[in-house]
């Protein structure tokens, strides 16, 4: 029989490391949301890097030389692109790299590790995210609520899945894929993303908030979310590989701890040029 006392540390094993990741690039975030669209940038510049290099690393090569060099350069002149508003072309980089790279790679002399479709979908992956999040904050009156409101769904779905899966346990959601998470867990994050983005729109403006509509926009980016989640835990086991990289304790790597986001990010900036300049994404 299990000892009730010890159950706390089994139920919650990396809780401690996760908390203090948290605490330590949450801030760091939020403060550069905060300071406006140059400091962001610069911070998505170094975010994208660091993701491309992991990227490359799970798939088996190297970003000293191509063709695993060609996903940082990629999408750091996407990003580069998208700060001068030239966006066609920010998604030409991106489609183009992706296409050659697929073609480069995929000779026999580069498929030791991975066919070569992987290596360059993390162009289209980690691109896509980058320019989004450029583009949100880039908005002169809404960029601000905007990357805060997508980070607090993002931030609350993780932490709602993870609170509600380790207390509540029950029906694996997909165990072939990540033997750990659950319907519960799951159904924990898309409530929790719901109530913290209405929260987060009431808070940043009390007067206009449709709460049928940011409810859904707060579920739909949960959801989205939680399927970044899924997937980078498929890709990783595609690859055999448990964490992306070591950077954060708790967490393994950049893409360990930004799977939501760069899975979310897409649909919150698209919603947003739908909308419009100065538009928040709950209206």
């Amino acid at each position: 029989m299990t000892d009730p006392a010890a159950q706390p540390a089994s139920r919650w094993p990396d809780l401690r490391k996760r908390a203090l990741s948290a605490l330590l690039l949450g801030p760091a975030a939020l403060l550069c949301i905060w300071l406006g669209a140059e400091a962001w940038t610069a911070l998505m510049a170094a975010a994208v890097a660091l993701l491309a290099w992991e990227w490359v690393r799970l798939c088996g090569f190297s970003t000293k030389r191509p063709p695993g060099l060609v996903v940082p350069v990629a999408v750091l002149l996407a990003g580069v692109l998208a700060v001068g508003g030239a966006w066609l072309w920010a998604f030409a980089v991106l489609g183009v790299g992706f296409a050659g790279l697929w073609a480069i790679a995929e000779p026999p002399r580069f498929r030791r590790a991975v066919p070569g479709f992987w290596l360059a979908f993390g162009v289209v992956y980690i691109g896509l995210a980058g320019v989004a999040l450029i583009h949100l904050r880039g908005d002169a009156v809404a960029g601000l609520r905007n990357v805060i409101f997508l980070f607090l769904i993002v931030w609350s779905s993780d932490i709602g899945a993870y609170l509600a899966g380790r207390a509540l346990g029950g029906p694996k959601l997909a165990p072939s894929i990540s033997p750990n998470k659950t319907w519960s867990g799951a159904g924990g994050g898309l409530v929790s993303a719901m109530a913290v983005g209405a929260l987060s729109a009431y808070v940043m403006e009390p007067a206009t908030v449709p709460l049928a509509r940011v409810l859904v926009i707060a579920g739909i980016l949960g959801l989205l979310s939680q399927a970044g989640d899924l997937f980078e835990s498929w890709i990783k086991r595609r690859f055999n590989v448990k964490d992306s990289s070591r950077l954060i304790p708790g967490h393994g790597g950049l893409l360990d701890r930004l799977d939501g986001v760069i899975s979310a990010a897409p649909a919150a900036a698209l919603l947003g040029a739908l909308l419009g300049p100065g538009e928040a994404l709950w209206r």
